[in-house]
């Protein structure tokens, strides 16, 4: 009986304990819906500004040595100019759907190229010396860089010799199938460029895809960019340039094969469409293999020493022809000996002529004047003295015979007149010299006005 009593107790709820529960239920629901709705809300301003952040992200400032490209899922956005953005800011859409690749256009960069250079240990590099090189040991073409120029005969034959070169078959040559001589040289050479069609460099220049955190100029210009291809090119340019010039010219000219090989490597630049514009190309460093340097050497300085001496020749023979003649010297001096020149133009050139020639023209036809004149006076003289002649030739010879000697005695310092004795077996004469004090101060004053005279 009490079992189910208690059972019964069991299964009998207060009213009042219905009621309270109900209420926690309510309290517990409200605070879930509050907490609900300011999670929406957060959640709304979270959502938003990520929207602003990822529209933000949008926007792009291209510098002022730069030109922007704008990829729309990989592909180049815009038509014709619009292609590329100037500088200034830009907002694209952003990441994954559009992607801007900023390409440097005024940057110069500058590589060098020391492919042709002989090997060098690298501390010789550091120290700058040069390391003794044996002359027995012979060039290494796994190691050791060169060009290859023609020597001074085969370069005759296709070019027109700028002057003697006696030290172009000094190096060491090879010969190619049809016989003709090369000579080696070693070179080091620097190129600047910069990227003149930003959109050709793009499509056709291949550059690893670029990271977070790398610099894409860095990437551009370096071993995976555009290093290996213009290296490839540039050697190439090189080399098809440098067989057409002798070692001298190699090693001499500085300005005429670098343009030479600018303007191939452009050629070859703009063929592949590179979008690449070369700036300069110089030939910093020009050498004859280490093994003959030092003959080289001599044989250049003997070059230059034979250079000089028909320079100085040739200078004083235009100087020597102008004091003679003056600028028609050289081509009078062909018309004399050219049968074909008329008298005319002889005559003409003639009359152009100056310098030491005219004076000496000028004194001949001055001495012939004065040679005529005083022919024709003598001839006057003697038709005027012949009638008296005929009559008294005793007499006029008398008295030519005084105005001769008395001519000759007016010129003379000093007389001595000895006069014979008939019957006299001999004389002896005794003459003293210089026994006139006035004789010694006007002989003096003679030979100071000679120096004058002759300068």
């Amino acid at each position: 009986m009490a079992e189910e009593h208690n059972q019964e107790n069991k299964d009998v709820q207060p009213v009042g304990a219905e009621i309270s529960a109900g209420g926690e239920l309510d309290a517990a629901g409200k605070s879930l819906s509050d907490a609900l709705r300011i999670s929406f809300v957060i959640l709304k301003v979270i959502m938003i500004v990520l929207v602003a952040a990822f529209l933000a992200s949008g926007f792009e400032t291209v510098g002022s040595d730069e030109r922007a490209i704008v990829l729309r899922f990989g592909k180049i956005r815009g038509v014709g100019e619009e292609r590329l953005l100037e500088p200034g800011p830009h907002w694209i859409l952003p990441y994954p759907i559009d992607e801007i690749v900023k390409i440097p256009v005024e940057t110069t960069v500058n590589l060098s190229v020391d492919s042709f250079w002989y090997y060098e240990r690298p501390e010789d590099v550091l120290s700058g010396q040069r390391r003794p090189v044996r002359p027995d040991k012979p060039l290494d073409p796994k190691i050791d860089g060169y060009c290859l120029t023609r020597n001074e005969r085969t370069a005759e034959a296709v070019f027109t010799p700028a002057g003697t070169q006696l030290s172009a078959n000094l190096a060491p040559a090879a010969a190619d199938s049809d016989g003709s001589d090369y000579n080696i040289v070693h070179t080091k050479w620097q190129i600047t460029y910069q990227i003149g069609d930003p959109e050709r460099f793009f499509r056709n220049i291949y550059v690893r895809d670029i990271t977070p955190g790398d610099d894409y100029f860095a990437v551009m210009t370096g071993d995976q960019g555009v290093k290996p291809l213009l290296e490839n090119l540039f050697e190439d340019a090189v080399v098809s340039a440098m067989v057409n010039y002798t070692i001298d010219e190699a090693i001499s000219s500085q300005s005429r094969i670098p343009e030479n090989v600018k303007s191939l490597l452009q050629e070859k630049l703009d063929k592949v469409q590179s979008g690449i514009r070369v700036v300069s190309v110089q030939l910093t460093a020009s050498e004859p293999p280490p093994q003959i340097r030092e003959t080289f050497e001599a044989s250049t300085r003997a070059s230059q020493k034979s250079q000089t001496a028909i320079t100085e020749a040739r200078t004083y023979a235009e100087n020597t022809l102008s004091q003679a003649a003056g600028p028609v010297a050289e081509d009078l001096f062909k018309a004399l000996h050219d049968e074909a020149i008329t008298e005319q133009d002889k005559e003409f050139l003639w009359s152009q002529v100056a310098g030491t020639a005219r004076e000496r023209i000028a004194e001949a036809r001055a001495h012939r004047t004065q040679v005529v004149s005083t022919a024709k006076a003598n001839a006057d003289y003697l038709e005027r003295l012949l009638p008296e002649y005929r009559q008294r030739p005793e007499l006029v010879l008398q008295r030519i015979y005084f105005d001769a000697m008395e001519q000759i005695f007016s010129s003379a310092d000093e007389k001595f007149v000895v006069q014979t004795n008939a019957g006299a077996k001999g004389k002896e004469i005794r003459v003293l010299l210089n026994r006139d004090p006035s004789l010694k101060p006007k002989a003096s004053e003679q030979q100071a006005t000679l120096p004058q005279q002759n300068e």
